[in-house]
This record gives structure tokens, C-alpha cells and sequence, in this order.
């Protein structure tokens, strides 16, 4: 997944293809404010270009599985990720905000009493790209439902946040960096 490489990371692959480096900062725009879902979304880039990113790298987008809609316009995502696993984001309107509700882990291993994902066994941590996929799925819904962006964002979803901080931290970076969201 290309969104595993750091941009000084895409800077040298681009080298290492006699390409110019500036091109790993329009990969990286793609990827992180205009949350491009295919390598060949990449517009700017010429399609020899294009054409070797397809062949070394992919794009591993989530799908929304399923979506329940309550009353009051709160929405519960159950997204797909790519090696099948299920975890939940919602989308929480109020009056003064707009809310999304994160999942940061697969599962989760703390078994908190008041929580029925602690009833979860804990398969994995999700990467940053995976966190940050479910704010933009979530954003979408909020503009599409309700004519305005996220306001919040809480990583209270499927699992605890602390014991994936480094990805917690690495997607809310891409979220609130000049390159995040709009």
C-alpha cells in the first residue's frame, strides 16, 4: 500500500525511477487532502507514470458494508477493510457539531464491562490510512446528510486508541495537516 510510505519515502522511490522528486509531493496531496481511492485518480501525473505506480503499489480502500440510519440522522457504518475484517464508524449530528466515531483497532483486548466490543477477541491494530479512510467516508455522509464537514472527531470506535497511538497519531495528522481534508 503506497499510503504505508512516508513522503520522503515516495521522494526516493521517484528518484530511484529517474523521476523528479517534486512528483512524491503530488502523490501525497492525492493521497492525503484529495483521498484519491486508485492510483489512477492521480490525474496530474502522465499515465507512463501512473502505469509504474499501478505496477508497484495499490491503493487498500475499505468499503462501507453496511450502513443504519437512525431518527435523528445518526449514522453506523459497518466498513469492510481489505483482508475482510469488519469494524464500526458513526456519525453522530448534533445541533452545534457534527461527530465521527472512529475505530482505531479490530477488535479490542481490554473487556471493559460497559462495552461490547471488549467482547471482541482483538485481531489487529488498523493502520493510519484506515483511520483516516473512515473520517472520510464519515465526512462524506455528513456533507451528504446534513450540508456541512465533520466538526469532531473521537476514537472511541472498535478498540482502544492508546494501544495503537502511533497510527491514532499518524492519521490525525493526515486529518488536520495542510494536505488533510478540506
Amino acid at each position: 500500500d503506497i499510503r504505508k510510505l512516508s513522503l520522503e519515502e515516495i521522494k526516493t522511490y521517484f528518484v530511484g525511477i529517474d523521476e523528479k522528486p517534486f512528483r512524491a509531493k503530488q502523490v501525497h496531496e492525492w493521497l492525503w487532502k484529495k483521498s484519491a481511492g486508485a492510483i489512477d485518480d492521480m490525474t496530474n501525473l502522465s499515465i507512463p507514470i501512473r502505469e509504474q505506480l499501478n505496477k508497484d503499489f495499490l491503493i487498500r480502500q475499505m468499503t462501507i458494508a453496511e450502513s443504519q440510519v437512525s431518527k435523528d440522522g445518526t449514522v453506523k457504518n459497518a466498513f469492510k477493510l481489505f483482508d475482510g475484517n469488519i469494524i464500526e464508524g458513526v456519525l453522530i449530528p448534533t445541533p452545534k457539531r457534527i461527530t465521527a466515531c472512529v475505530s482505531s483497532q479490530v477488535g479490542c483486548s481490554l473487556t471493559c464491562k460497559f462495552c461490547g466490543t471488549g467482547r471482541l477477541k482483538r485481531e489487529r491494530n488498523l493502520d493510519a490510512s484506515e483511520i483516516y479512510d473512515q473520517v472520510v467516508a464519515i465526512n462524506k455522509q455528513a456533507i451528504q446528510n446534513h450540508n456541512i464537514p465533520l466538526s469532531n472527531i473521537v476514537y472511541m470506535g472498535m478498540g482502544e486508541p492508546l494501544l495503537n497511538y502511533k497510527n491514532v497519531l499518524q492519521s490525525i495528522d493526515y486529518v488536520t495537516s495542510p494536505e488533510g481534508l478540506d
